[in-house]
């Protein structure tokens, strides 16, 4: 069962700590993969991932090393800014937003020389 934001909210940090180091856990699991090996593929000590399994801190660039490992770094994903354009630049540029084509003059002036 997946825990919504404000379930998050209300929970405490070493809550959250938990419920991360369980979602690695699980995830190194359906690897099948032991903790001494996922630890060496990730460039870490076992006690690391013991210590994040069993719900206790660590530093973020282990826990990026780990979920690299387990194909997890998509969880990421939430924190990539996308530039977005505000309701008031969008309404100016829909007010330039071409509505037909434009009319070319395909008849030549009468003082044109058209090369003959």
């Amino acid at each position: 069962m997946e825990k919504s934001n404000s379930d998050l909210t209300a929970m405490g940090d070493n809550a959250i700590i938990g419920i991360i180091g369980e979602f690695i856990k699980q995830k190194r699991l359906q690897e099948n993969k032991s903790q001494a090996h996922l630890a060496k593929e990730a460039g870490l000590n076992r006690s690391t991932l013991v210590q994040i399994e069993k719900g206790e801190s660590i530093r973020l660039t282990s826990l990026i090393q780990i979920l690299r490992v387990l194909d997890q770094l998509h969880i990421l994903d939430i924190f990539f800014i996308e530039d977005r354009i505000g309701p008031i630049e969008y309404a100016r540029l829909k007010d330039k937003k071409k509505l037909r084509a434009s009319k070319k003059n395909t008849q030549l002036d009468s003082n044109d020389d058209i090369g003959w």
